[in-house]
C-alpha cells in the first residue's frame, strides 16, 4: 500500500522542516539528558522522572518518524500553480453565510497544514470539500452535524 500524498504550500513544508529540525537536534538531546538524569536517581522500576522521560522520548521519535514520511510524501504546490478562478489549495476565500449573513475569511491548505484556530482549513474539511472547484459568486451546501449551512463564495484571492 502506498503512502498518502501530503499537500503543502511553501510555508507548510517550511514548518515541517523546522519542527523535525528541532526535534532531531533540539528535543532529542533533552530527553536524553533528562533520562541520563533519571538514572542517575538510582532504580529505575519506581522512578516517574525515567518514566516521563522514556515516554516523552518515544513521542519524540514518532513525531520524527511521522514529518520524515510527511515530507517524503510532499507535494509542494508553489504560487505558480494557484489560480484565483476558482478555489484551490493556496488560495484564500471570503464566504458568506447565506442565514446570517457573516463573511469569513479562509486559506485552504492540504490536511498536514490545518490550523483552524488561523482560519487554515483543510481541502478535506467538511467546507474546503463543498468549495474546492467552484467559482466566485457560487452558492455551496455544506453539510455539518446540525444541518446543512449554505455559503456564497464571494472573493478568491492569493494569501
Amino acid at each position: 500500500m502506498s503512502d498518502k500524498e501530503v499537500i503543502l504550500t511553501p510555508d507548510g513544508l517550511r514548518r515541517l522542516e523546522d519542527e523535525l529540525e528541532t526535534l532531531k537536534s533540539v528535543k532529542r538531546r533533552e530527553v536524553a539528558e533528562r533520562i541520563k538524569v533519571a538514572i542517575g536517581y538510582g532504580d529505575i522500576s519506581e522512578n516517574s522522572e525515567y518514566e516521563d522521560a522514556k515516554n516523552e522520548q518515544a513521542f519524540i521519535e514518532g513525531r520524527v518518524i511521522t514529518l520524515e514520511k510527511m515530507l517524503r510524501n510532499a507535494r509542494i504546490i508553489n504560487s505558480s500553480e494557484i489560480v484565483t478562478d476558482v478555489v484551490s489549495i493556496g488560495v484564500t476565500v471570503n464566504v458568506q453565510d447565506m442565514e446570517y449573513g457573516d463573511i469569513m475569511e479562509y486559506t485552504i491548505v492540504g490536511s498536514a497544514e490545518s490550523d483552524p484556530l488561523n482560519n487554515k482549513i483543510s481541502n478535506e474539511s467538511p467546507v474546503g470539500k463543498a468549495i474546492i472547484g467552484k467559482k466566485k459568486g457560487t452558492v455551496v451546501d455544506v453539510s455539518v452535524p446540525a444541518g446543512v449551512i449554505q455559503y456564497k463564495i464571494i472573493d478568491i484571492k492569493m494569501k
